[in-house]
């Protein structure tokens, strides 16, 4: 193969690994903003205590999943258990 068609995909790859990550972690977050807020509206405290600590944990959840997500990839496909010893 190209070397230039490779490292285009190569290229292409990686953009769209990122792209994934940050789509994840907004969902994330988003989620955890969504629930608290609802979760105060619900109980109806006039301090947004839900929203607060929601917002926080979705946030560490968030950041501990792209960082598993990350080390994941940078071990590799061939890197696990391949049966044989």
């Amino acid at each position: 193969m190209d070397p230039s068609i490779e490292k285009k995909k190569k290229s292409l790859d990686n953009y769209t690994r990122y792209s994934s990550i940050a789509f994840q972690m907004l969902i994330i977050i988003v989620i955890g903003v969504f629930g608290g807020v609802k979760l105060d509206q619900w109980i109806g405290l006039t301090v947004p205590v839900f929203t607060i600590v929601l917002s926080i944990l979705a946030v560490i959840l968030a950041i501990y999943t792209v960082t598993r997500d990350l080390l994941k990839s940078q071990k590799g496909p061939d890197k696990k258990g391949s049966g044989t010893t």
